[in-house]
């Protein structure tokens, strides 16, 4: 610039001393600028004043030359101080050309743009407010610019101006939070501890509601709290507890629906400190909103089923990830089955959870201070919701709900602990919604089924409580000619079946001319269903069967009618065409009933044969039974036909008498030893009335070959007293066991008839198992 050329009102001699390199000469051209400039303040020469700050502002700080553009920063900061109060006047014209020097490559020119900067908003206080945001945006990149003393100055700077805005009541956070939005996902260190002081700044401020635009920043604020710096994740742990303790004063002013999916993503977020504060929010949410947070279930689900599994390491995390789990399944209500999707939803109270409706577990503890803030007062504290009286739309998305469950149920690499949480999910939605959750059980049934060979017996349990109250809920009831389905899609893959909508009639290749189910009013079309893909399971996995099939048949007795149970099974396997398979599975039945004491009541109706109820049970039972000789003897001591057992033994010389044959009967007679059959070992006593019993007993002793099973038997014969001694006055009056018998109305030469082709079968079928054996050795030899 030519120091000659005309720049009045500016005198040449101020105007060299402004563009000289020496810091004190610009100083001393400062103050005769401010005191030319005071002078036209005096003349209200308005004129004159903005002509100086253009020569400052064009010709000098706008310059190419350094040093010009120092003496325009000192010269623009003195007429801001020879203006006083006036300056606001003038502040467009006086920040933009300071604020422009603030990206100068020179960082002491940048220093002096922050000490110029310093001298005007001092000056302007309040006035510089409309400007707010163009200074925010300069000293968020000065935050963190290289330079120590750049840095200092924008601190000091920054300090000021935070002051201003907590005296003021006239900032305009409304145009503030576009900037704010954009610059909290700066990932520069200082960038990030910038913005967070300012967030804290403003939310301490009275006047100012920056809780009404907390959703534009939660997601920034999250991402900040990943910070590698401490003190940076301290302070926003600090602000977001801060957030936190205003939702939960001011409820109903706050939008929950709004955040609800930015918790969900920070939930599952990999750093612990973010995850374990995103899940305390989520708690208090689910809380303090109640069902606003239903139609966001299937992502909230997404989030925290998984933590349910996780060890102590993130035990903290797990805890209240539970709280949330809780929380979220009370939100379903029967209300909700009545609603149709299809059409509007219908208006449910947005009540809040109560504190009392929760389990409280141990309170959350780490070692970050806010944190504990965080996690302990939700669950020490009652819980108010000042909008709870307002009625809300709300919609259970259902569908998705049950999509989230599903695909933990079906991923084998998920924890216990959630596989249990998934499976009570899905038992509360029957119980709730069953209309619309029977929709999905053709879908869910296959996944549900494999659970079953689970590896816990805690998932095991919880999956039969599912698949019992599948099978006996009223609304899995189905017209006639309807399938159960409704409509739902099988999953490919899956086993179709065609399940009979009344009992008695199966219309599957694989069971035709099954008998009919005996299903009482507790049970649906699902029952049926359920008992003939369970006996399938048994028969594609033999470890299932040997390991849990006890286990999970007695469940069942235990969670449905134990009658209905074994005269469904026995009806499926009746007409199982794997012989092999119904032998064992007639053996694992009887062993059952024979010894669990889930099966007593079952027992006591089937050892008097009293109601045509328990014939007609025994008759089921016995056709199947006939898969296994021995089994079916034992059934026959059960209910007290002696003279059939000891017809039935009579055949066993015309059977093939295997080692697995034997084995059979050992174990009959080691049973008879047992607590069961106390009755029939006294029934031994009274000789002139159970001659059968006897003489069955003797022919599984002459069965057996001499072992300790045999010596155990004929050492109980050997107990059996002499008729001519034990005769008493009442032994004319007629056998109380034949009376039974002859009242029953069973027709055993049917029933020995039926047992004989039985047998004939098993037959056949193991020489043809042994010719394709002979086959495959000579094929080998070859």
């Amino acid at each position: 610039m030519n120091a000659e050329r005309d720049l009045s009102p500016l005198t040449p001699g101020v105007v060299r001393a402004l563009t000289d390199k020496l810091y004190e000469k610009r100083k001393v051209a400062a103050l005769e600028i401010e005191k030319l400039v005071r002078e036209f303040v005096a003349q209200n020469n308005t004129s004159q004043i903005k002509h100086v700050i253009q020569i400052l502002s064009q010709e000098f700080a706008l310059s190419q030359h350094p040093h010009s553009r120092k003496g325009g920063l000192i010269g623009l900061a003195a007429c801001s101080i020879a203006l006083g109060k006036d300056s606001g006047l003038y502040l467009k014209e006086l920040i933009e050309p300071v604020l422009t020097c603030f990206n100068d490559a020179d960082s002491r020119l940048r220093y002096y743009a922050c000490e110029a900067l310093y001298n005007i908003v001092k000056v302007a206080r309040g006035s510089v407010l409309p400007h707010f945001n163009v200074l925010f945006d300069g000293l968020s990149k000065l935050a963190a610019d290289p330079d120590p003393n750049v840095k200092s100055g924008s601190e000091l700077l920054d300090r000021l101006l935070k002051d201003i805005v907590t005296e003021s009541n006239q900032f305009d956070l409304v145009g503030f939070i576009p900037l704010l939005r954009e610059r909290i996902y700066s990932n520069n260190q200082y960038a990030r501890q910038f913005i967070i002081s300012w967030i804290l700044v403003l939310e301490s401020v009275p006047d100012i509601n920056l809780l009404d635009y907390l959703p534009e920043i939660l997601d920034g604020l999250f991402q900040i709290l990943g910070d590698n710096s401490k003190e940076i994740r301290k302070m926003c742990e600090v602000a977001l507890g801060e957030f936190l303790k205003e939702i939960k004063k001011n409820p109903s002013s706050v939008k929950f629906a709004e955040m609800a999916n930015i918790l969900v993503i920070h939930c599952q977020a990999a750093d612990d400190l973010i995850q374990l504060t995103a899940m305390c929010w989520m708690r208090e949410f689910i809380q303090l909103a109640g069902r606003v947070m239903l139609p966001y279930s299937s992502g909230i689900l997404t989030a925290v089923l998984p933590c349910l599994s996780y060890d102590d390491r993130k035990k903290n995390i797990k805890e209240v990830a539970n709280v949330c789990n809780q929380s979220l399944m009370k939100l379903v209500i029967p209300e909700d089955d009545e609603m149709d999707e299809a059409k509007p939803s219908m208006t449910i109270p947005a009540e809040p959870i109560s504190e009392e409706s929760l389990s409280k577990p141990e309170a959350v503890t780490t070692g970050e201070s806010q944190l504990n803030e965080l996690d302990v007062t939700a669950l020490n504290q009652p819980l108010f919701f000042s909008c709870s009286c307002e009625r809300i739309q709300v919609t259970l998305n259902l569908d998705g709900i049950v999509q989230v469950l599903d695909y933990h149920l079906s991923d084998t690499s998920i924890g216990m602990m959630t596989r249990i949480a998934v499976l009570k999910w899905l038992y509360h939605l029957y119980i709730k919604t069953p209309r619309k959750m029977f929709r999905h059980t053709d879908s869910l049934f296959p996944i549900l089924l494999r659970t079953l060979s689970d590896e816990s017996d805690e998932v095991i349990l919880k999956d039969l409580e599912l698949l019992a109250e599948i099978a006996s809920s009223p609304a899995g009831q189905t017209e006639e000619g309807q399938g159960p389905s409704d409509g739902s899609d099988v999953r490919p893959g899956s086993v179709e079946l065609h399940v009979p909508a009344r009992a008695g009639q199966l219309s599957s290749s694989s069971t035709k001319g099954l008998e009919c189910s005996p299903s009482t009013p507790t049970m649906n079309s699902y029952f049926y269903k359920f008992m003939i893909n369970l006996l399938k399971r048994f028969s594609s996995e033999k470890k299932l069967l040997e390991n849990r099939g006890a286990f999970i048949i007695r469940q069942l007795c235990l969670l449905l009618n134990a009658e209905n149970i074994f005269h469904s099974m026995a009806d499926i396997l009746l007409r199982e065409e794997d012989l092999k398979f119904a032998s064992t599975m007639v053996h694992t039945l009887n062993t059952i009933l024979l010894t669990s004491s889930e099966l007593f009541q079952l027992r006591n109706q089937l050892k008097d044969l009293k109601t045509p109820e328990s014939r007609n049970l025994f008759c089921c039972l016995y056709r199947s039974w006939c898969h296994n000789p021995v089994t079916t003897v034992s059934l026959c001591f059960l209910t007290q036909n002696y003279k059939h057992a000891y017809d039935l033994i009579q055949k066993f010389g015309d059977l093939e008498v295997t080692v697995d044959f034997l084995t059979e009967v050992d174990k009959l007679v080691q049973l008879i030893e047992c607590p069961i059959f106390t009755y029939l070992r006294l029934q031994l006593l009274d000789v002139k009335n159970n001659p059968y019993l006897i003489k069955a007993l003797y022919g599984l002793l002459m069965l057996l070959p001499q072992s300790s099973a045999f010596q155990l038997l004929s050492h109980r014969l050997q107990c059996v007293p002499n008729p001519e001694l034990m005769q008493t006055t009442d032994s004319t009056k007629p056998s109380t066991s034949f009376k039974r018998t002859a009242a029953s109305n069973i027709d055993y030469t049917e029933l020995l008839q039926h047992f004989e082709k039985v047998q004939n079968k098993h037959l056949e079928a193991r020489h043809q198992r042994a010719g394709r054996a002979e086959q495959l050795d000579r094929r080998v030899v070859l």
